[in-house]
Formats: structure tokens, sequence, C-alpha cells
């Protein structure tokens, strides 16, 4: 468990320094959520590189597509302003598909984005993106000059956000649906009491009584709307999604040319996050790793192995509730299955002997429910268009989690869980899919103090 920071990409930097250099700012406890890179701020906007969440399902309105979300900077407060949050112009956010299991991508979606002037008050932006698709080696832009809804401050600055949301989803040249923009945060559960050595509030967890820390904070969302065919390998019908966010950096080096010296600049991307399967490098990977996790391509994720055939959540769980088991510890195959290579037994996501951390999709498993409505415990409640055969948003990932490293593949059927079985407000039934943000002016999290004379 990491000691360090909850942030969803687990960074185990303790100054709140950037890898840019800059200092992060101290925000609230729902905000230092788990799985966050990197947050750099500039004297106008919060550009912040940090992968949240990434989820893949086939559409259930539209069952012959697949939908594929990847949500960005975590904990955003609606009311934070006035310096409003937008993606990075300085980064490359990647959606990445991969087709035959060796763990590298057969097709991504490159996003760049351009931040303009404010469209309402003070620094809310609506920003331009650019959309590159790359396959085979070669790469063309499907789509160019696409907007994102400004942030949702309010009935006066953004009137009818709905509306003016939903009016920026765009069609690609490639045949996907596009939308950019903030979103209400789909990810829900009692994180306080997670990373509170595995806190359960009541009983074990099964039956509520949690506290969802992330109800009210939205993030910036991706969200692609894929033809089936596209991403159907004919064989298996499996396929791995990931997102990862690249930021420029540039060495410098003396040189000479004909006795002269100069400066040398050159220029490449880094990865500096990553996300695929939920929880992992949180729960499973050490904190002196995180860092290098962020920046490994799943095709090299082997390395990491030794952590998930022996998670420290397991020792923790006998510490700490050593009346519920013995849960194992070491020799954890099942998590080896479940996370890196897919399940063969039973038959539903398994693509092959390379171990790499990214969402198995078995795109020839019909959805089972609208958007919202699936079973929330998925493949363990029986459901088997649901987590971790893909990952739907009402997927309760953290319950279903602690009991796969309780032991529910190896016959240790304990109920574990956080107390949080659902999202704060209900999913749409369409594309996008995830909820509209909370404007700042309604600002659930807010304290109401009373008229007086």
């Amino acid at each position: 468990m990491p000691a360090v920071r909850s942030n969803r990409s687990g960074s185990s930097r303790e100054s709140g320094a950037t890898h840019d250099g800059h200092r992060q700012p101290q925000t609230p406890t729902g905000r230092r959520r788990k799985e966050r890179n990197e947050q750099c701020v500039s004297s106008r906007s919060f550009f912040w590189r940090d992968n949240t969440d990434t989820y893949a399902f086939r559409s259930p309105d539209k069952p012959d597509t697949v939908t594929i979300i990847a949500n960005w900077i975590p904990g955003e407060d609606p009311a934070a302003g006035p310096n409003w949050y937008t993606f990075s112009p300085s980064a490359r956010y990647d959606v990445y598909a991969d087709k035959n299991g060796d763990g590298k991508p057969d097709i991504t979606w490159r996003f760049r984005f351009k931040t303009g002037a404010p469209v309402a008050f003070l620094g809310n932006t609506q920003q331009s993106y650019t959309v590159t698709r790359v396959e085979n080696g070669k790469s063309r832009v499907v789509g160019r000059g696409l907007l994102t809804p400004p942030d949702n401050i309010g009935p006066r600055s953004t009137p009818n956000y709905h509306a003016l949301a939903m009016a920026q989803i765009h069609q690609l040249d490639d045949g996907a649906t596009v939308f950019a923009g903030q979103r209400d945060d789909p990810f829900f559960g009692d994180v306080g009491a997670v990373f509170d050595l595995v806190a359960i509030r009541y009983g074990t967890g099964a039956n509520g009584g949690g506290k969802d820390f992330l109800a009210g904070y939205a993030v910036h969302s991706i969200a692609l709307q894929i033809p089936l065919s596209q991403l159907d390998n004919g064989g298996n019908h499996v396929v791995g999604v990931w997102s990862a966010t690249d930021r420029p950096v540039v060495t410098t080096k003396l040189a000479k040319w004909r006795g002269r010296a100069f400066l040398q600049k050159k220029g490449v991307w880094k990865q500096v996050s990553r996300l695929g399967e939920p929880l992992i490098n949180e729960l499973l990977i050490p904190t002196q790793l995180k860092d290098k996790w962020n920046g490994t391509t799943p095709d090299k994720d082997k390395q990491f192995a030794q952590y998930y055939r022996a998670p420290i959540l397991a020792k923790l769980l006998n510490q700490l509730y050593g009346a519920f088991g013995p849960f194992k510890e070491t020799d954890r195959q099942d998590l080896v299955s479940i996370l890196l290579t897919g399940l063969q037994t039973p038959k539903l996501n398994y693509t092959g002997p390379t171990m790499a951390d990214e969402i198995r999709l078995n795109l020839s498993i019909a959805p089972t429910a609208p958007v919202g409505q699936g079973n929330r415990l998925g493949v363990l409640g029986g459901d088997l268009a649901g987590y971790p055969n893909g990952r739907r948003l009402e997927d309760d990932v953290i319950d279903i989690s602690e009991r796969a490293v309780g032991g529910v593949l190896i016959g240790h059927s304990l109920p574990l869980g956080d107390g949080v079985d659902a999202n704060d407000v209900p999913f749409s039934t369409s594309f996008p899919y995830e909820a509209d943000p909370f404007s700042g002016y309604a600002d659930t999290k807010g304290k109401d103090y009373p008229t007086h004379g």
C-alpha cells in the first residue's frame, strides 16, 4: 500500500514537484486520489497530465461499436476558479488498442489540444484539438479543429450546459465518434478508507456504510465510440486497451563543428503516465517503482510480475483482518491471470503469455444491460459483460479487486468491499455516457450558511 500519496497513478515523489519542476497545488482530500501522476500549474490554467481511469465496453445502445473512455486531471473541483481545468497543450494524450496480445499498440488515437481565448468568465476556455490515428506505422489526421465544451461554471456563465456539452460530439474520418471535455468523475469509492490501510467502516464492506470521497468532483474525458469491426481480430475476439500521456523532453549538449562550439538541442517524447487495469500502481507496485512503472510500456510489464504474485495487500489483509483469513500472500498466479494475461479458465479474455497491463475486452460477449444497470460485480456477479472483461462505468472495481486479492478465484469467497456501490449521480444511456459535471455555482461540497438580517 503506498504510503506517500493517494493519487490514482501513484507517483512516488513526496516533494510535490512535477517532472517540469513546478510545485503541485495543495488540494482537498477528494482531489488527492489514487492513480495520479504529475500536476503542472501555469499562471492561467491547470495543465495536468495524470491518467485517472480507462474504460472499455461494447456500447449497449450501439452494440456494433466499442466505447473507450480515458480520463485525466483528477479531482477537478467545479468551483476552482479562476484558473479552470484544461487539457495540456504541451502534452500528447494517447488511447491504445492491442489486437494481438503482444502488449504493443496496433492502433493509436493521439490527441493534441490548443487553448484559445476565454469564452466565459475569466479563464474558462474552450479548447480545440486534433486527432491523429496511427496504424501499421502510418499516421493520418482523422479530426482537426474539433472543440471541447468549456468547464461547467454555473447557469450564468454556461447556461444549458448539457446541450452545450453534447454539441461537441464529433465524427472522425475513420468512422469513430469522439467527445473530449469535462465530465463528472465516474469512479466511486471510499478512497479515504482504502488508503488508511484498507480500512472497512462497516462489517466486511459488502453492505454499504462507506463514503464516496469522489462525489462532486470532475475529470477531463476523452471518449471514443469505435466500430467493433475495427478492433475485432477475427480470432479470439479480445482487444487490449490502455491510455497514456507523453510530455516533451528537450536535451541540450555542447557540440563542435569546424572548430566552433554550439549548443545542440534534441526533442523527444517521454511517457509520464499510463492507465490500463484500475488500482495497479497504488495497490501492487512499490512506492519506489511507481515513476518507473508509469514510464513503462505494457509489453515490458513482466518485470513487475513479482508484485502481482506476492501482493502487499494480501499481507495487509492478514495483518488487519486475520479472523477472516488466511489470505494467500505468495504464488498468486490467479492475479497474474486476471490482471496481466487475461483469464483462460473460464475462457473469458486470455490474450496469450505476454504479461501486459491492459483492459482486456472480449468483443464476442454482448452487452447485458444499459449503461449503469449492469451487475456492479461484473464477472463475479455472473455478468460476463463486466469487469474484468473490459470495464464498464458501473463496475465496482474496488470491491472486485479486494475480493480478487482476498482469493475469490482460489476458493476464498469473503465478500470484501468499501461500502460504496455506485456513482453519486446516474450515468447517461447515450454517448459519452458519463454524467454532466456539477457546476461551480451548485458545488455540492460547500457548506450552506443560513440567511440572517
